[in-house]
Parts: structure tokens; C-alpha cells; sequence
């Protein structure tokens, strides 16, 4: 199935982020094609983000490259660096263990989308930037915890009850 139909592919909107910090990721969509080509070495995905929406937190991959190339729009590259304004055939590289925390926001009014390439490893480690946190990703699944390994608090996270 060399050919791929997106108009096939569903898409999701899941954030992992613990508690109140998964707030603000509601226009925020991911179209998955490296799992339905059958491709295993590296991740591939079309990434849509609607009017104010992010990618994610601004984060590094410890474990895993990166790479990011946009298809339509204009969004805001945010790195260490500071502001990059992207648009359709500009790309972004992170290299593994590069700490250049990076994420992109959408200030237009309009959607836009890039295509982002990741390697695939059986673990990964990822450090956000603006906020003392880190996750580790194994088989059983995602662990968020403050940079030193310590549990997070409630003050860092928020409680979605509130």
C-alpha cells in the first residue's frame, strides 16, 4: 500500500499532559500515517492546529530527532531562540539530545498544518522547558514527573476539579 488516502486516515485530538496543563490543546489535531504505511523505524504525522492552538509544550526529545516541515498556513516556531514565523515548505530540525525547547503556536486566524518525522525508540525521555517537568515513555506508557524525578504537585498541574 505504497499510496496512503488521508481522507481514510481518522484523526485525534488526545493530550497526555497531566491535569490542568492539557487545557489549551483543543484545536490541536494529529493524523497518524507511519502506523497505517507499516512503517516502524521512525513516526510520521500531519499535524493541524486551529486559530490560538500549539503543538505542545515547548519541549526536547532526549533520545529522539525530529523533524518538522509545514504543508499550509502560518504558524509561530517558539525555540530557545526565541520567535519563527513558519510557512508552507520551511522546515525545523531538533536533534536528539539537542536542549532547544521548541513548539509551534497558531497566532493566525486561520488553521495550518505541518508534517512532523520522528525517530522511533523503545524509550524516550522529553524535558519541557518553561515548566519543571519531564516524561518517560516506555511499553506501559507515559510518566510525567518534575525534572529530578520527584512526584509533580498539585500546584504544578492543576486539578481539572477545580
Amino acid at each position: 500500500m505504497p499510496k496512503l488516502d488521508l481522507s481514510q486516515l481518522p484523526s485525534h485530538s488526545n493530550c497526555s499532559y497531566p491535569g490542568k496543563l492539557s487545557d489549551g490543546f483543543e484545536g490541536r489535531s494529529a493524523q497518524a500515517l507511519g502506523d497505517p504505511s507499516g512503517i516502524t523505524q521512525f513516526g510520521v504525522n500531519i499535524v493541524t492546529l486551529q486559530p490560538g492552538a500549539q503543538s505542545s509544550l515547548r519541549h526536547y526529545h532526549i533520545q529522539q530527532d525530529e523533524f518538522l516541515m509545514m504543508t499550509e498556513g502560518e504558524l509561530v516556531l517558539i525555540d530557545d531562540d526565541g520567535e519563527h514565523v513558519m510557512r508552507p515548505g520551511d522546515c525545523a530540525a531538533f536533534p536528539a539530545g539537542d536542549a532547544n525547547g521548541h513548539h509551534l503556536i497558531n497566532k493566525s486566524d486561520v488553521p495550518a498544518a505541518f508534517l512532523v518525522v520522528g525517530t522511533r525508540t523503545p524509550t524516550e525521555t522529553a524535558i519541557y522547558s518553561d515548566i519543571d517537568m519531564k516524561v518517560e515513555v516506555d511499553a506501559d506508557g507515559y510518566s510525567f514527573t518534575r525534572k529530578d524525578g520527584s512526584p509533580l504537585t498539585a500546584d504544578q498541574i492543576g486539578d481539572k476539579n477545580d
